[in-house]
């Protein structure tokens, strides 16, 4: 069988053609957001968020209420609670963060083993891709291309906002506004991509691409063209070999943004660990 063929092969199938679909609307949106999330430091929010949005996935279910409206809050939650506690104590973010995350998820989780939803865990964890439907693609569509679309146009906006938001403040950005929009794209990104890759596995899709396009490039217009090639690309390459081998596409995709990490962490051409000119005491000038 040549090249083509096994390419080819795997979208001969409709579950396999709904999966690289989900997956290449998850990757656009979580592509571009990831540059943001990485230049503002808010890759632990992005882990906080996936995983805060547990009970309110139950909740909603327990309510009879779409999932993604009850997952949008209480993600949602998580951010404004952990923006109030540290503006208003003497605790740092990353320390609020990691008691609001853990506390709300794990009275996801508390709900989960003591309620009888019908929903299965490891889906919710991990994502289904391969057990997604055309309506799921449909929603997930309706909320990824917007968010796209948004992050595209308002990013030079975000970019002076992540950089100093002082300064954005200064020249007329209505920096709440800022803040708060970037949250809410934050959790629908993270709600609309919890079919596809779970709020596991979910952190590495918003954060990886943005990290690795980050080591190849000093501009920001670069950075995020760059994330979102990287994270298209992953996703079907990540699809079609999950299918040869016989594994979730999910993790196998978070796998390959790993090696691509790897790779670009030590090879890099400007930033790369061993691309760096090495310093010996020949080469420096002693005064």
């Amino acid at each position: 069988m040549n090249t083509l063929a096994l390419i080819v092969e795997p979208f001969t199938f409709d579950f396999m053609q709904q999966a690289l679909i989900i997956g290449l609307l998850v990757s656009l949106a979580a592509g571009v957001l990831s540059c943001l999330l990485v230049l503002k430091g808010w890759s632990l929010m992005g882990d906080a968020v996936s995983h805060a949005v547990l009970p309110g996935i139950v909740l909603a279910y327990i309510m009879n209420i779409p999932v993604l409206i009850g997952a949008f809050a209480t993600g949602m939650l998580c951010a404004v609670t952990t923006g109030y506690l540290t503006d208003n104590s003497r605790l740092k973010e990353d320390t609020v963060m990691g008691v609001v995350f853990s506390g709300l998820f794990a009275l996801g989780v508390a709900l989960f083993t003591s309620i009888d939803t019908g929903l299965h865990l490891h889906q919710v964890l991990f994502g289904d891709m391969l057990g997604v439907s055309w309506s799921d693609t449909a929603l997930t569509a309706l909320l990824t291309v917007p968010a796209f679309i948004l992050v595209i146009v308002k990013r030079r906006d975000l970019l002076v906002f992540a950089f100093d938001p002082q300064h954005a403040r200064v020249i007329g950005l209505n920096t709440v506004l800022l803040h708060y929009g970037l949250l809410a794209l934050l959790s629908l990104i993270i709600v609309a991509s919890i079919k596809a890759v779970g709020i596991i596995l979910v952190i590495a899709v918003l954060i990886a691409p943005g990290a690795i396009s980050y080591q190849l490039t000093n501009r920001f217009e670069h950075m995020i063209w760059w994330s979102i090639l990287i994270s298209i690309s992953t996703t079907i390459v990540g699809v079609t070999i999950s299918y040869h081998i016989d594994s979730a596409p999910a993790p196998t995709i978070v796998v390959l943004l790993s090696i691509v990490f790897i790779a670009a962490f030590l090879f890099a051409p400007q930033r790369g660990l061993l691309r760096q000119p090495v310093v010996t005491a020949d080469s420096v000038d002693i005064l």
